[in-house]
């Protein structure tokens, strides 16, 4: 299997994932975010392992 640098936007979408899933871990409480906080970090990384395996992700 051959690894590849995700796309640009691809690696921006999962920093604002795993800022937003940081951010009640920091004190900053957003009630939306608060409740899916391991959600959105899983997704995060989900999306950056996919797109160092899939071509054009």
């Amino acid at each position: 299997m051959k690894f590849k640098s995700p796309m640009k936007v691809t690696w921006i979408i999962a920093v604002i994932l795993g800022l937003l899933g940081t951010l009640p871990e920091l004190g900053i409480n957003i009630p939306v975010v608060g409740e899916y906080q391991t959600l959105l970090l899983i997704a995060a990384w989900v999306l950056l392992a996919l797109g160092t395996i899939i071509k054009g992700l």
